[in-house]
C-alpha cells in the first residue's frame, strides 16, 4: 500500500496575501480521497522528530535558536514565514514524516510526503520557506542507522536545492542531482554533484530529453541503494516563481519517468512535494495530484 505522510499541522495559517500557497496541503489529500486515488488507510500522521535525528544534519546552535525562537532578525528574514512555535513544530513533523516514509519505502518501494522538499535549509540556517531540510535529515538518518550506504537525491524543483547541495558537499555517501532554472532563485548557486541549469522558457521536449539522458547515467554510475525525489511542480509555464515552461502533461511525464526508472532498477524511493506557485491554484493541485496517481499506477 502507498503510504503518505500528512498531519493537520502541515496546514499553517498565513495571511491571505502571503505568496506561499499553504492551502494546497489541505486540498491535495481531499482531492486524492474524493477521486478514489487514495483512502484514509493510505495516510499516516507523523509525530515530531527527535532532536538527535535533526542534529545528524543541522548545527546544534542553529537548531537551539530555532526551537527557542531566538533567531535574529537577519536570520529570520530569509526564511519568509512569520515565526512561531507552531511553525517550527510543523517543520519537525514534516521531517519525521519523510523519515517514516523512507522506512515504509524499504518494504513498499515508494512513499510520499504531502509536504516536504525543504531543500533551501542549510546546515546552520534557513531560507526561502525552509528551516529543516527533510530529505537531507532522512538521508543522514538512513545512513547513520545502517539502512543504506549510498543515497541519491534527485531534486527537480525549479529552484536549485542549495541547502541540500551545501550539506552534502564532499560527502561521498550522498549524491546530489539538481535540475533547475538558471535564472531562478537562488541567484548564488551552491555546487551539487551534478547541476543542470535551464534557460527561461525551457519546454517539455528539451527538459525531458535532458532528464532521460542524465538520470539513468547517474544511477548506473553512482549505483544508489535509495533515492529521494523532490517533485516540485514550479517547473510549469504558469508558475509565479518559476521561469520554465513545462506543460501539465510534461510535468506528469517527468514524474512518470523518474518513478518508472526507480521501479525498473528496484531502488526504493521517497517523494516530497516541493514547490508550486501557479497563478491558478487548481493547476498546483492537479500537478501534485498527478504524482500520487502515478505512484499508485506504477507501484501498486
Amino acid at each position: 500500500m502507498l503510504k503518505i505522510s500528512f498531519n493537520q499541522k502541515y496546514i499553517y495559517p498565513l495571511d491571505e496575501n502571503h505568496r506561499f500557497p499553504m492551502i494546497k496541503y489541505e486540498l491535495i489529500p481531499e482531492q486524492l480521497i474524493r477521486e478514489n486515488t487514495c483512502n484514509n488507510d493510505n495516510f499516516f500522521s507523523p509525530k515530531t522528530i527527535l532532536d538527535e535525528n535533526v542534529l545528524l544534519t543541522h548545527d546544534k546552535e542553529y537548531y537551539h535558536k530555532l526551537v527557542s525562537q531566538n533567531l535574529s532578525k537577519s536570520e529570520l528574514r530569509p526564511i519568509g514565514f512569520p515565526m512561531s512555535n507552531d511553525l517550527v513544530e510543523r517543520e519537525k513533523i514534516i521531517s519525521q514524516g519523510t523519515i517514516q516514509g523512507a522506512i515504509y519505502s524499504i518494504k513498499n518501494k515508494v512513499s510520499m510526503n504531502i509536504a516536504g522538499g525543504t531543500h533551501h535549509a542549510f546546515y546552520d540556517r534557513g531560507e526561502a520557506f525552509c528551516m529543516l531540510n527533510d530529505q537531507a535529515i532522512a538521508a543522514n538518518y538512513l545512513i547513520k542507522k545502517g539502512f543504506f550506504r549510498k543515497i541519491l537525491i534527485v531534486d527537480l524543483d525549479v529552484h536549485q536545492g542549495n541547502g541540500t547541495a551545501s550539506i552534502f558537499q564532499n560527502i561521498n555517501d550522498v549524491f546530489t542531482l539538481s535540475f533547475h532554472g538558471k535564472n531562478n532563485y537562488p541567484f548564488k548557486k551552491e555546487k551539487s554533484d551534478i547541476d543542470i541549469e535551464f534557460e527561461n522558457g525551457t519546454d517539455d521536449k528539451f527538459y525531458l530529453k535532458k532528464l532521460k539522458n542524465i538520470l539513468p547515467k547517474t544511477i548506473d554510475e553512482f549505483k544508489p541503494e535509495f533515492i529521494f525525489y523532490l517533485s516540485g511542480v514550479d517547473v510549469m509555464e504558469n508558475d509565479k516563481l518559476g521561469k520554465l515552461s513545462l506543460s501539465l502533461e510534461g510535468c506528469k511525464e517527468r514524474d512518470r519517468y523518474v518513478l518508472e526508472l526507480c521501479k525498473k532498477n528496484n531502488i526504493p524511493l521517497q517523494i516530497s512535494m516541493g514547490g508550486g506557485y501557479s497563478f491558478e491554484l487548481k493547476n498546483i493541485i492537479e500537478a501534485h495530484s498527478n504524482t500520487f496517481r502515478l505512484a499508485q499506477e506504477i507501484f501498486f
